[in-house]
């Protein structure tokens, strides 16, 4: 298996994590729309990347939007896991 473009998805995921956590910072914006945001995020990155970064994980535009919607997510999933954390210790 080869691993070589992972740090590509960790860089999207980091990049939406980062988008998001300026999303919030709108309250016009509603939260429930974050993962949405994140998705369509991740997608562009992962389009973009396929394009620019020579060793992408994706060779077609529909895996590389595979990939950066599931880094978006990943992103989301990564804010809730530690803002349940912190609901279980208070």
């Amino acid at each position: 298996m080869d691993f070589s473009g992972t740090n590509t998805v960790f860089a999207i995921t980091t990049i939406c994590y980062t988008i998001g956590m300026l999303v919030k910072c709108f309250p016009k914006i509603c939260e429930d729309c974050i993962p949405i945001v994140m998705s369509v995020t991740g997608a562009l990155l992962g389009i973009a990347g396929m394009f620019l970064i020579k060793d992408f994980p994706a060779q077609d535009i529909i895996n590389a939007m595979a990939v950066g919607i599931a880094s978006g997510l990943s992103a989301t999933g990564i804010h809730q896991i530690g803002k349940q954390a912190k609901q279980t210790k208070g």
